[in-house]
């Protein structure tokens, strides 16, 4: 559940209330839940297929939405309870967990120093090409002097 925020469980809640009295959503009245954004209404349903809220009817394919969507009685249960708000709100206010917290702060700092000395490193190439060039524009610009002090010496002579 810690994966969804709050707005999604929001989203959630108020996908749950819309079902009518026949407990059931077409795939049409779907779409216009989720104003034709059928991305966002098939990750929406789900997350209610997940937690085993809702069931689907005549699914045409992997990642369409169904025909219908029926609501268990469990979803019933779980809306009048508060539903995901309720639940998300009830996880923000439990104290984490130090040992499963450290870990993953222990991994996003080794993922951040990675792409710390990754950064370095393209930095480094950066400066060397950077250091390559200046190199190059001295040299052409001493060639152009004495280029331009060849051709004044010639021009003086004939």
């Amino acid at each position: 559940m810690t994966d969804l925020n709050e707005y999604e469980c929001e989203m959630l809640d108020t996908l749950l209330a819309a079902f009518g009295v026949p407990d059931s959503l077409t795939r049409i009245q779907l779409m216009e839940l989720f104003d034709g954004d059928e991305a966002v209404a098939f990750a929406m349903v789900q997350a209610l297929a997940r937690e085993e809220l809702v069931a689907e009817k005549g699914k045409p394919g992997h990642y369409e939405l169904p025909e219908q969507l029926i609501l268990k009685p469990k979803g019933e249960k779980f809306l009048k309870q508060g539903g995901f708000t309720k639940r998300h709100q009830a996880e923000q206010q439990q104290p984490t967990q130090v040992g499963g917290t450290l870990a993953k702060l222990q991994q996003q700092n080794m993922r951040l120093q990675n792409e710390k000395l990754a950064h370095q490193s393209q930095l480094s190439d950066l400066q060397k090409t950077i250091n390559a060039l200046q190199t190059r524009q001295y040299i052409l610009f001493v060639l152009i002097i004495i280029a331009l002090i060849a051709g004044y010496w010639l021009a003086k002579t004939f």
